[in-house]
């Protein structure tokens, strides 16, 4: 008489499996039904790859780093997702009704303490940070343009999935009905998904490296908005990529010409001789969301 089985009949994931193997998930689920013993409770019997604790050992960063690697780049294939115009820039810039109340309350207490100091400074930062709101429905009007351009294309927005002009990005995309990516950072502070980013596509990294390798494995051009160290250090690692030849060229455009030409002296280090003339032709300045679609959209054809 032949004998039934006691090999678990396939969960509806593993239906279709080939080999004779069972899968890691049939053999946690086999090893969540031993008795309980001084043995099977100690964290040496967990299988290795369930173990949290054994994971996050220093000796497995490699593994942390090629999982990190993996895991977006599997979900992104699968998805079909082979191009992204990438968009980069402040946490810090809010959408111009929120500037307008942080500026109004500003004013206010600067009204009211005058000759604080701490309260006129950040007077002058609530100023400067609705001066620049504008942007904010600049990249949001450029993500729109993207993600509703007809025909096909490989022009997915991404961006680094947090707010100010990350969030402007995904929420311009979520207007046209398209999906986005959103690459976010594990920070203690001001980093976490915001609304517009497309669920299964809103990745969580814990190394910055792994990070920017996935801003640029797909991207077909990069949009840059003013920002700080994050946004700077983005920037530069992209436009150094390029002049050394260690990616393929994309158009880089950098949103707000007066902040750039405040902030960085590019002719300088012409002049001082550490980066040649034909590298300022590695980014041009756009101000509008309008005018970068134009120098965009033929890049980004089929």
């Amino acid at each position: 008489m032949t004998q039934p089985s006691s090999r678990p009949k396939p969960t509806p994931r593993d239906a279709g499996r080939e080999g004779a193997f069972p899968s890691a998930a049939e053999d946690l689920h086999h090893a969540g039904l031993d008795p309980a013993t001084p043995q099977t409770l100690s964290p040496a019997y967990r299988l290795g790859y369930a173990d949290p604790d054994f994971i996050m050992r220093d000796e497995l960063r490699a593994a942390r780093l090629q999982l990190e690697f993996m895991k977006p780049e599997i979900l992104l294939r699968e998805r079909g997702i082979a191009g992204t115009v990438v968009f980069f820039g402040s946490a810090r810039i809010p959408p111009p009704e929120e500037a307008a109340a942080a500026l109004e309350k500003a004013a206010r207490n600067l009204a009211a303490r005058p000759d604080d100091p701490e309260t006129a400074r950040r007077e002058r930062r609530a100023r400067a940070l609705a001066g620049k709101s504008r942007l904010y429905n600049e990249a949001r009007r450029l993500a729109q343009l993207i993600s509703a351009a007809p025909g096909p294309r490989e022009a997915m927005v991404a961006s680094g999935g947090g707010p100010g002009i990350m969030e402007a990005a995904n929420r311009g995309a979520s207007d046209a009905g398209a999906e986005s990516i959103g690459y976010n950072i594990v920070l203690p502070f001001e980093q976490k998904p915001n609304d517009y980013v497309t669920p299964e596509l809103c990745f969580n990294f814990h190394y910055f490296a792994l990070r920017k390798m996935h801003f640029l494995l797909r991207a077909r051009a990069l949009v840059v908005f003013p920002g700080g160290f994050g946004t700077l250090d983005e920037t530069f690692e992209v436009l150094t990529l390029i002049q050394t030849r260690k990616i393929r060229p994309i158009p880089v455009l950098l949103f707000d010409r007066k902040y750039w030409q405040r902030i960085i002296d590019f002719p300088g280090l012409v002049e001082e001789g550490v980066i040649s003339p034909a590298d300022l032709d590695l980014f041009s300045y756009v101000e509008t969301a309008e005018e970068a679609w134009q120098r965009l959209e033929p890049a980004l054809k089929g």
